[in-house]
């Protein structure tokens, strides 16, 4: 199945899907050491985020969760791409400057956890 969307970020990623209904902030939500998931009550508490296609509706929280996403690219445990229903601005910024690549305007309903997932080009093909 192929879906098309919005190239926030150019590149091509390719990994397994990890998926949620919820925003994410990245600025205290996720620990810029392991890429755990660390907000209490989120879906993904505890999950980690390093080399999976993060497949979310948008970010939330502060601007620092752009540098986030930079310290996580820094330390190699950053995902391999974002997939969002609606990109906002701190998740742009933090997927641009650290080189992740990013798309938006996709049903992200019809992406399931495990699912693998190709970016490139604002296409995304599911695999299954």
């Amino acid at each position: 199945m192929e879906l098309k969307g919005r190239i926030i970020s150019k590149g091509v990623a390719e990994g397994e899907a990890l998926t949620t209904t919820q925003p994410i902030s990245f600025y205290g939500g996720v620990d810029p050491e392991t890429s755990e998931i660390l907000e209490k009550g989120h879906e993904l508490q505890g999950k980690r985020i390093k080399d999976k296609i993060l497949v979310f509706p948008n970010g939330k929280g502060s601007t620092v969760g752009s540098y986030t996403l930079y310290r996580l690219k820094k330390g190699g445990v950053a995902p391999a791409g974002i997939i969002n229903r609606d990109c906002e601005t701190v998740v742009a910024v933090g997927a641009i400057i650290s080189e992740i690549p990013c798309v938006d305007e996709i049903d992200i309903s019809k992406i399931k956890t495990g699912d693998v997932v190709r970016l490139e080009n604002g296409v995304v093909t599911i695999k299954k």
